[in-house]
């Protein structure tokens, strides 16, 4: 027998005891990949996010500037100044600096999370978003729990009777609302309802966020009495798009081959759907709730601005009137900001619910 014939087996060969072993580095392959796929698909995403947000910041301080309006002139309260007196205000908020430099001083004090100081109210307007912040968290996170819970469970029930007189007055119906401007239906409610129209008497307060002169849980029910008229408007023209959503998810699922094979083995049909169908057609469902969880921080600008609700919305609008430049950029920064946030939580959590994304 020669040296070659006597040499270690050739990888692959069986010995008697059986295959040989290549050690503790064998495993190379799908579940080294998958290993560094995750974190490189994390990097990019939180690397895309920074991105956004510098682009939201640039745009930010530019799109604001094209607005007709004097802030100084506003600052005067429409009294006679002499241009002096217009020169000093200029030079106070930073306005007589070239607009390159005004950029520049905007995007450092910012990134250091100072925003500026409002115009129209002399306080920094990080104190301002503050301040408005749990007002719009109350009325768009209310809205925001009743129309996700609405058109999941509308939805699930529309996709396994499709075809159905009750899919069609569901999908009829949300489709409808949802075309509706959320302005209209408000003002409807607010003549209906809040108002009174014929017979029907004003039973809900027309705007604002409570009557004042409550205290205690008097105060939680005169606040629960302002709340209904608005998430009303909200869950009526929101809880649609959800629906449709989850209905159209779910069907794409329904002729699935582990569907019919789960009801071979004998599945009752509500756990064929709950426990196979459902989770697997939510996906598409959960980046629409998590796009609607940063609008909750956003608020809705048209509805607060109808109900005279005082959250950031409404501050929104009231900075837009002036224009107070500080007020509007660091609004529509938190604004956007939070929906990037929350569009990027929902591309991390994808490869949990199904780890074929990000590989």
């Amino acid at each position: 027998m020669t040296a070659d014939a006597t040499s270690a087996p050739v990888e692959g060969a069986r010995t008697a005891s059986g295959p040989v072993q290549d050690g503790p580095e064998a495993p190379r392959g799908p579940r080294a990949r998958t290993t560094t796929a995750y974190p490189r698909y994390v990097a990019g995403k939180m690397a895309g996010a920074a991105v956004s947000l510098l682009a939201v910041l640039v745009t930010g301080f530019f799109l604001f500037r094209l607005i007709p309006g004097d802030p100084v002139k506003f600052m005067t309260g429409g009294r006679q100044v002499s241009t002096e007196q217009l020169a000093v205000y200029r030079r106070e908020f930073g306005l007589d600096l070239p607009l390159w430099q005004q950029f520049t001083d905007y995007c450092g004090k910012a990134l250091t999370g100072d925003l500026g100081t409002s115009y129209q109210f002399n306080a920094p307007v990080v104190d301002k978003i503050t301040e408005a912040l749990p007002n719009t968290l109350l009325l768009t996170g209310t809205a925001f729990v009743l129309y996700t819970a609405l058109g999941i469970v509308l939805g699930i029930r529309s996709a396994w009777r499709h075809g159905r007189l009750g899919d069609r007055l569901n999908t009829g119906l949300a489709l409808l609302l949802y075309s509706l401007p959320s302005f209209w239906l408000g003002l409807l409610l607010i003549i209906t309802l809040g108002v009174g129209i014929g017979p029907i008497p004003g039973l809900f307060p027309t705007g604002g966020m409570e009557s004042g002169g409550e205290e205690g849980f008097a105060q939680v029910l005169d606040v629960a009495h302002h709340l209904v008229l608005p998430v009303a408007t909200l869950v009526a023209v929101e809880y649609g798009q959800t629906l449709l959503v989850t209905r159209s998810a779910l069907l794409d699922e329904m002729g699935s081959d582990y569907l019919t094979t789960a009801r071979a083995k004998g599945l009752r049909e509500d756990l064929v759907r709950h426990r196979h169908a459902v989770p697997n057609a939510l996906l598409p469902t959960v980046t629409l709730i998590f796009i609607n969880l940063g609008r909750t921080v956003a608020g809705v600008i048209l509805v607060e601005t109808v109900f005279s609700w005082p959250g950031l919305g409404g501050l929104f609008y009231q900075a837009l009137s002036v224009p107070d430049l500080p007020l509007v950029q660091g609004l529509f920064l938190v604004f956007a900001a939070a929906v990037i946030v929350m569009n990027t939580l929902a591309d991390l959590i994808y490869p949990l619910l199904d780890p074929r994304v990000g590989r």
